[in-house]
């Protein structure tokens, strides 16, 4: 675990990237919040166990349930609680946003935050892969991939309120202007 002070010295304030996404049958992505996404926003010394240094930043600014592992190579969304990725070591190609969405490459070091309802599928990635998700403390997780539960989604995706810190850069984090309530 790096700690706080070392925390502060990996993080880096990078300007987000934001992407909406349209509804295209299968995943209905968010009506109103963007998919953010901080390229390079840690760095990964070669000292440090990049996972940890991932879970120490989303846990400190209040998103947990953690994980290691990669992303799935199938189509799928949360309609129930919005998700970070962070990627700890290796690249992947990422579409985002459902079969209408766009491919990104993300690399370590990068994080995306997706709000619930955002499609996400990997495309491809380096063999070292490692991703490190967390969740805001409320909402549920569930697994969404069929036809038959976009209905319901729709109905639930906006239920579904603003963290009250971004998972990266806290109470004064871009993700609280690009998540209004409004």
């Amino acid at each position: 675990m790096p700690g706080e002070a070392k925390l502060r010295e990996l993080v880096e304030q990078r300007e987000p990237l934001t992407f909406r996404f349209e509804d295209d049958g299968l995943v209905p992505n968010h009506p109103r919040w963007p998919m953010i996404i901080y390229p390079g926003a840690v760095t990964l010394p070669d000292d440090v166990n990049p996972a940890a240094v991932f879970e120490d930043l989303f846990s400190t600014n209040g998103w947990g349930d953690g994980w290691r592992d990669g992303i799935y190579d199938y189509v799928h969304y949360h309609s129930r609680i919005h998700e970070v990725l962070g990627i700890a070591r290796g690249t992947a190609e990422v579409r985002f946003g459902g079969d209408k969405g766009k491919v990104l490459t993300v690399r370590a070091g990068d994080i995306a935050i997706l709000p619930a309802g955002t499609g996400h599928q990997r495309l491809s990635s380096s063999s070292d892969l490692l991703v490190v998700g967390a969740y805001p403390p409320f909402g549920t997780y569930d697994l969404c991939t069929r036809a038959e539960q976009h209905d319901e989604a729709l109905r639930t995706i906006p239920k579904v309120v603003r963290p009250e810190k971004d998972p990266v850069y806290g109470s004064e984090g871009p993700l609280l202007k690009a998540w209004q309530e409004s």
